[in-house]
């Protein structure tokens, strides 16, 4: 058995094994120590006598027996009709794993409103995606014991708010599944472009990301956000393959080789788009995959539809005004009608003291000073944003702008 084989099968049975666990013994912790026991088991086993037929029951029952033996050491604090219900068998349908709605289970104990946001995004990845905890710490560039306080904690956040591993109730249902893509973007987000380290992108984060919008999709295949949460992250990491070059430096989207962007993604992203679209309410999502769709259909650059994107993001800003959005729209529009346009739309966020440091802001307003022609200021500013930002690679290319940026 390969390494790729096991993770294949780990990353694919470790949720509904996770789900199968919590319906019988309840407690998140408890469970996915009892489950990593289990996959070490796995990988002593597996090498030396194959993978099981049925992996999943073979999961469960090790992953069982582990968390019923910490039970009979700590009868003092387990109830004992709990332990009682533990030692039954492990039946059929059990055995058969969790079905789609104990993948939305799992989503929605993740993203609890008890928790934080960055301790749901870990919560995600532990759980859902199967990552270890020194491999969420690396995604997210902490050390590893600060990742297992921020679980801990977590857990002991859960436990107290009473958390259980159900369905929420019809009114809360809205708020839970806009936490739930929230987080997916998120992830998806750190991993498309790295807030710091030497990295640009994180491949697998990316790619773990729309793992888990597909098992959320499948659970809800007509939310319609969530299908636009899906189409977004399909048509946007389809250019990641164009987007660094052999040295890891950034490429921008104008000078990206369209050849090298993925048909495939492509091709999926719109297609799930046009089912969706129709539908009726456009949200946040499915208008930001329309812009990623406008993107990927025009065969260069030079041929975008920059006014039609400019209109997407007006939309956009009415449906969940941020500055990103704006910063997006304001580029839309110089490109359609003028830096002009653009540099008079970053006013108001250049006397927001909170984005003086965000060097976002000043890598666009360098961009749209140079198009104005004022190379002095476009300069000035993509140096400036160069020291506020602290990814090495978007480092590299603000401060070689300013250096190639003739006067």
């Amino acid at each position: 058995m390969t390494d790729q084989a096991f993770e294949h099968v780990w990353r694919t049975e470790a949720p509904h094994v996770l789900g199968a666990l919590l319906r019988r013994f309840g407690d998140l912790g408890d469970c996915e120590e009892a489950l990593q026991d289990a996959a070490e088991a796995a990988s002593i086993q597996w090498p030396v006598e194959g993978i099981p037929d049925a992996p999943r029951a073979w999961l469960i029952t090790v992953a069982g027996r582990r968390l019923i033996d910490r039970a009979r050491s700590e009868t003092a604090r387990v109830r004992r009709e709990a332990l009682d219900a533990a030692q039954r068998p492990v039946t059929v349908s059990e055995a058969a794993g969790a079905d789609r709605d104990d993948t939305l289970r799992l989503f929605f104990l993740c993203c609890h409103p008890a928790l934080t946001r960055p301790s749901q995004v870990a919560l995600c990845l532990r759980s859902l995606a199967g990552l270890s905890v020194p491999e969420i710490a690396a995604a997210y560039l902490v050390p590893v014991r600060t990742m297992t306080q921020r679980l801990s904690r977590a857990r002991t956040a859960l436990r107290q708010a009473g958390a259980r591993f159900d369905m929420p109730s019809p009114e809360e249902l809205p708020a839970r599944v806009a936490a739930v893509l929230d987080v997916c973007h998120l992830v998806f987000t750190e991993g498309y472009t790295r807030t710091s380290g030497e990295s640009l992108i994180d491949v697998r984060l990316a790619e773990e990301s729309i793992r888990l919008l597909r098992q959320l999709s499948a659970a809800l295949p007509d939310h319609a956000e969530v299908t636009g949460a899906l189409a977004l992250t399909l048509l946007t990491h389809a250019r990641s393959p164009a987007r660094a070059d052999a040295a890891g430096d950034l490429i921008t989207l104008a000078d990206q080789d369209r050849s090298r962007w993925r048909t495939d993604l492509i091709a999926e992203g719109v297609a799930l788009l046009e089912r969706t679209l129709p539908r009726g309410h456009v949200g946040r999502f499915q208008l930001q995959a329309a812009i990623a769709a406008v993107h990927a259909e025009a065969r260069t650059y030079e041929e975008t539809d920059w006014l039609q994107i400019s209109v997407l993001y007006d939309m956009l800003g009415g449906v969940a005004p941020s500055p990103a959005v704006t910063l997006n729209h304001a580029v839309a529009a110089a490109m359609a009608h003028g830096p002009a346009t653009g540099l008079a739309m970053l006013e108001p966020l250049a006397a927001d003291p909170a984005m003086h440091r965000h060097h976002r802001l000043h890598a666009v307003r360098a961009h749209l000073l140079d198009l104005a022609g004022d190379a002095d200021a476009a300069r000035t500013e993509y140096r400036l944003a160069a020291r506020l930002t602290a990814s090495l690679p978007e480092q590299r290319y603000l401060n070689r702008r300013a250096a190639t940026i003739h006067r």
